[in-house]
């Protein structure tokens, strides 16, 4: 068994011992006249913790470079620079990996660009490092909070034959070597696949989350979902996941209320197990970010009808370069408008118009809007989408067939509305984008370890 002690117990004050044996990776090397120096990391936490070397115990180090993994056995003693209070005087060392000259890391800092060519190296920054430390606190959080809110965590397939319809371009799964795929009259035989049909990648867990919410009441699925969307921005990849909850007896302001609970016991949560990242952010990322925490914990988030959104924007049609027309989508350039300038918090947008939703949203008395939601946030834009379910057989097929959906292929869905149907509701978040916004980084490759787009894979 290896025997050691944590940088974060060292520098906190938990550990208690006086002779401790560190492992950690050299961020910094210096030599001086009677000492040497090392600042090592071991990834408990983001400051590294500084290592002290007599050259009359050492005389002339080797190893000690940038990158390279050591062993230590030292003293605890008090610090006398004022980033830490806490070092370690050795007594002995061993270089476990040594590095190269070529080393890429060398430099004190590096641009988030360059680091993003280096997926596999990053993590031993200190940006990144704090990054996937907050990413883990936060996939704590919203297990937790689901637990405590008599949710059931559950698993749903990656592999599916539906598209959740028009949720993205989907991934096609298939066990055919695709230089021998033969078509029949045009088409591709099946027939003589691994499923014997068409089978994709998911794009969302929902329609298979809401069987289970029919039968065991509240659920959420919290995995990996992927879209072929060949949008090249810095919202956008093919792979990332999604929180996805589905309950039964909720109406759509219920379903509200769930999001804003959720969102505010998140950020709360990472607030209090965080605050050393979190300053370093506020630091280096984003100066506003201990306000940003703040808004979201204490302030009400805003509520505001589709139409009456929409008669908003025309009222302030100078500010914007497309005219706000009823029936389309809200543009970046709207929501930018909702959220930062005229509400200043966090929006939600309901009740928009039934022909640009999907089928399965509930549709309103009105005949024209479906009982949904988006909830928009101040420069990230849309955060959450949610909706009341369509519980009503006859109105769902009438839906289905006005979105050209194959009732044969979605039977299994209708037959929850025939059998025991009942009101229900559920959202999906994308976890990345609400990391992005809970440590000010700007673009969603760079909260996710190996980021999957267009062109680009590791």
């Amino acid at each position: 068994m290896i025997e050691r002690t944590s940088v974060k117990s060292i520098l906190t004050g938990e550990c208690k011992e006086d002779r401790v044996t560190v492992y950690g990776w050299i961020r910094t090397a210096r030599s001086g006249k009677n000492v040497a120096f090392a600042s090592i990391t071991d990834g408990s936490i983001s400051s590294p913790l500084q290592i002290v070397f007599d050259r009359d115990k050492f005389g002339d180090i080797a190893g000690l470079a940038t990158g390279a993994c050591i062993k230590v056995t030292g003293r605890i003693v008090e610090s006398p620079g004022s980033e830490q209070s806490r070092e370690i005087s050795a007594d002995e060392l061993e270089v476990i990996g040594p590095v190269g000259d070529d080393y890429p890391l060398q430099k004190k800092r590096h641009s988030i660009e360059f680091l993003r060519s280096l997926p596999h190296l990053r993590p031993r920054t200190t940006t990144f490092g704090a990054v996937f430390r907050m990413s883990h606190h936060l996939s704590l959080a919203i297990h937790r909070f689901f637990d405590e809110n008599g949710f059931f965590f559950i698993h749903a397939p990656l592999i599916t034959t539906s598209d959740a319809e028009g949720a993205g371009e989907a991934f096609q799964v298939t066990s055919m070597p695709l230089d021998s795929v033969t078509l029949e009259n045009g088409d591709v035989d099946y027939s003589k696949d691994y499923f014997k049909r068409q089978a994709f990648l998911t794009v969302s867990a929902q329609l298979e989350a809401e069987p289970l919410a029919l039968a065991m009441g509240k659920v959420y699925t919290f995995g990996p979902t992927f879209r072929a969307d060949p949008s090249d921005t810095r919202f956008h990849t093919a792979e990332f996941w999604m929180i996805e909850p589905e309950m039964a007896f909720f109406d759509l302001d219920d379903d509200i209320s769930l999001i804003e609970d959720f969102i505010k016991y998140t950020v709360s949560y990472l607030f209090k197990k965080c605050p050393e990242e979190i300053a370093f952010f506020s630091r280096f990322y984003e100066k506003e970010l201990k306000e940003r925490y703040s808004m979201l914990i204490e302030s009400d988030f805003a509520r505001i009808t589709y139409t009456d959104a929409f008669e908003l924007l025309k009222k302030n049609r100078d500010r914007f370069e497309v005219a706000p027309e009823w029936g389309n989508d809200i543009s970046t350039e709207y929501e930018r408008y909702l959220t930062d300038e005229h509400f200043g918090r966090p929006v939600f947008v309901t009740d928009y118009p039934a022909i640009i939703k999907p089928f399965y949203m509930r549709l309103n008395d009105d005949g024209k809007t479906v009982a949904c939601s988006d909830l928009l946030f101040p420069r990230v834009g849309e955060l959450v989408g949610a909706s009341q379910r369509e519980e009503r057989l006859d109105v769902l097929r009438t839906r289905a067939k006005e979105c050209d959906i194959n009732l044969v292929d979605y039977s299994w869905y209708f037959d929850l509305r025939k059998w025991g149907s009942a009101p229900h509701s559920g959202f999906g978040l994308g976890f990345e984008r609400l990391l992005m916004y809970l440590t000010g980084m700007e673009n969603i490759r760079d909260v996710i370890p190996f980021p999957r787009s267009k062109g680009k894979m590791l």
